[in-house]
């Protein structure tokens, strides 16, 4: 197969079945090359030694090493990969641990081919990408109140354009987008995301959509 300018990617998943599923879909729609399909987080740290992705799709639930050591290890190693977790329902318990390790994204499994590919463009642009879905089941879990919360208050002063930038964050929009919307170049919104990075302590932008949706800074 000639696909020419796509992604190279890595798919991480224990069930040979499901690998193969995915990668037929991603090279019959044109989304990209699948350079390798590893059964666990070990062999995929094996691999990477050699062969650096665009993308890597990666399962959380696998034997020998799971998604989240193998996502820490392999960030830990190689801070510019794009990781795009691949999950089920039942994994939001591991999001926290995903999203504090780096990982880029989250897409559903049983997400149609146009999300997918829509996750893997976003996050191979720098941008991050969270299934609206997953988004809701966190927002509705750190927006549960907690006793030690109840003395924290919140006290960073932003300005007017940072607040628009985060809301559109927030708002799923990704930095071009951004531009677009508020006439503004792409390099001129990323030193805002840089500064609303900075202000908040955290390290992506997942992190900065869940920070300002628990503090009730912006509201979806």
């Amino acid at each position: 197969m000639n696909i020419k300018n796509t992604y190279k990617i890595i798919i991480v998943d224990d069930h040979a079945l499901f690998r193969e599923g995915i990668k037929l879909l991603i090279e019959h729609e044109k989304i990209g090359e699948v350079i390798a399909e590893l059964e666990n987080g070990q062999k995929f740290l094996e691999f990477i030694v050699d062969e650096k992705p665009d993308i890597v799709l990666m399962d959380i639930d696998m034997p020998i090493m799971n998604g989240i050591e193998a996502t820490q290890k392999a960030l830990e190693l190689y801070p510019d990969l794009n990781i795009l977790v691949l999950s089920m329902h039942g994994d939001q318990n591991h999001y926290n641990q995903l999203i504090n390790a780096g990982a880029k994204g989250f897409v559903l499994k049983t997400s149609g081919k146009k999300e997918l590919q829509n996750a893997i463009t976003t996050v191979s642009q720098g941008d991050s990408y969270f299934s609206s879905e997953l988004l809701r089941k966190i927002i509705v879990e750190i927006s549960k109140p907690k006793e030690h919360d109840k003395s924290n208050k919140l006290n960073i002063d932003f300005t007017e354009r940072e607040l628009e930038v985060l809301g559109y964050l927030c708002g799923g929009f990704t930095v071009s987008e951004i531009a677009d919307k508020m006439f503004l170049s792409v390099k001129t919104i990323e030193a805002y995301r840089s500064k609303l990075l900075q202000k908040t302590g955290v390290k992506n932008t997942i992190c900065l959509v869940l920070f300002a949706i628990k503090n009730k800074i912006v509201s979806l």
